[in-house]
């Protein structure tokens, strides 16, 4: 596999007259591998992947998808697909013929039959997109993403309006077109589905790449916790812990097998049993938090 980035963005700026939307970014993308670019609201994410998808220019900087301009939308735009939030389909065509309007405009090669049916929506060929649920069109806008197997694959929110079963459905088809080579990147909401499939995560706030890595580097720069409550005779705590409003202790470590150890020997030599004890690693909402607040 070519070690190669099949997008590289170099001090990407974005400006809407006086309002700075993107501010020196820079990020890679790697061959085969799901990105997940994540962003308070206002971020700037969505204009960033505007520009990197080719439908807005950049001020300034350099982007660059298989090493070409993504304005260079004819030799660039076929090996892509991009699954946006609302695709604007016509009412009035059916699953299949919208299906087939992508695949001729995209000039992949693949058939409507075998695209319907990683979808689950050949029963649905002859309906209109007008009688869709909400589900089955987020379904379509998948379909005609990866028709053709791209190389590059665009999700935007790609999971809103799906039941679990679609969404596990929808992911069990991203992890085959992974192993046949594509490229993902995604954009999501939902930050766990963010965790669990992304080999790298890219945190934006303000215009600015705060934070980027794997999940465990992410979560790695907060500490875990230890939450538990104790009676009103029981003697202090044997690491620092600190009060919290419903009246337990909270405690936040770096060495949370270590510190929950030395708790429950503490806990077992006292004969005190902690109540409603929770103990976690920091999850990637924490870390999604914690930029938000800086």
């Amino acid at each position: 596999m070519s070690s190669t980035p099949v997008i590289d963005v170099d001090r990407l700026n974005l400006k809407y007259g006086d309002f700075h939307a993107v501010r020196d970014l820079s990020f890679q993308v790697r061959p085969g591998e799901l990105y997940a670019l994540l962003g308070t609201n206002g971020a700037g994410k969505t204009s960033t992947l505007e520009t990197v998808e080719g439908h807005r220019a950049a001020t300034s900087g350099t982007v660059r998808v298989f090493g070409r301009s993504p304005r260079d939308r004819r030799s660039v735009r076929p090996r892509m697909g991009v699954m946006l939030q609302e695709s604007g389909f016509s009412p009035d065509l059916t699953v299949r013929e919208s299906v087939r309007l992508i695949g001729k405009l995209t000039r992949r090669a693949d058939t409507v039959e075998r695209v319907l049916g990683v979808v689950d929506l050949t029963r649905k060929a002859g309906t209109r997109v007008s009688q869709l649920s909400g589900g089955e069109k987020r379904r379509l806008d998948f379909a005609t993403a990866v028709y053709g197997a791209p190389e590059l694959i665009f999700l935007d929110e790609p999971t809103t309006g799906l039941d679990i079963q679609s969404r596990d459905h929808l992911w069990d088809a991203v992890g085959r077109l992974r192993e046949d080579g594509s490229t993902i990147v995604l954009t999501t909401h939902y930050l766990e589905e963010a965790q669990q499939h992304a080999d790298r995560i890219g945190l934006m706030h303000r215009g600015v790449l705060h934070r980027e890595g794997t999940v465990s580097e992410l979560t790695r720069t907060l500490p875990a916790t230890i939450r538990f409550s104790l009676p009103a005779d029981a003697p202090a705590p044997p690491l620092r812990a600190a009060r919290e409003s419903d009246g337990r202790f909270l405690i936040e470590t770096f060495d949370l097998p270590g510190d929950l150890y030395t708790l429950l020997h503490w806990a077992r030599h006292h004969a005190v049993e902690p109540g409603d004890l929770e103990a976690g690693p920091t999850r990637l909402d924490d870390v999604f938090r914690s930029i938000g607040n800086e």
